[in-house]
């Protein structure tokens, strides 16, 4: 009897240790490059919508520690829709709660702020919603973002 239980428990423990040496880590489901399709801003009872696949280009690049955004028009500069900003940093990723540190930015009222956001990701596509708020540059909104995942 006293085997029996013996070989359970070392059975058991081969199980455990086998069990947690096959596990595959969590994959990060942000990582990638990003292309912005839209975004909408509400901001004292304004909505703004932005479509930015017209005249405009935006991604937004995420490894595993950090993220960059680039926004720019689609006609080299050329005339008044003439734009680039970017933007960068660290961030963080709980479940769906994804908090963006911008460490670096063209708009430098930016710089030093976090960013909370909820995300969903449906096949190639990923929504983040949450509110932007930056005391330097007047700006308090909520901003909904809908990206698709870019190609190869």
């Amino acid at each position: 009897m006293k085997s029996l239980i013996g070989l359970l428990c070392i059975c058991s423990i081969l199980i455990s240790c086998n069990t947690a040496s096959t596990s595959k880590p969590k994959i990060n489901p942000l990582l990638g490059t990003w292309q912005l399709l839209s975004g909408t801003t509400i901001e004292k009872g304004d909505t703004v919508i932005t479509n930015y696949t017209k005249n405009q280009s935006f991604i937004k690049i995420i490894n595993e520690t950090h993220f960059a955004f680039l926004l720019h028009d689609l006609k080299k500069g050329k005339d008044s829709t003439s734009t680039f900003s970017s933007g960068g940093g660290t961030y963080s990723l709980t479940d769906s709660i994804y908090v963006e540190h911008l460490e670096y930015c063209s708009d430098r009222n930016w710089e030093g702020n976090d960013f909370t956001f909820i995300v969903t990701i449906m096949g190639d596509t990923l929504v983040q919603q949450g509110i932007e708020k930056v005391e330097n540059a007047g700006v308090n909104r909520i901003n909904i973002e809908k990206y698709i995942r870019a190609k190869k």
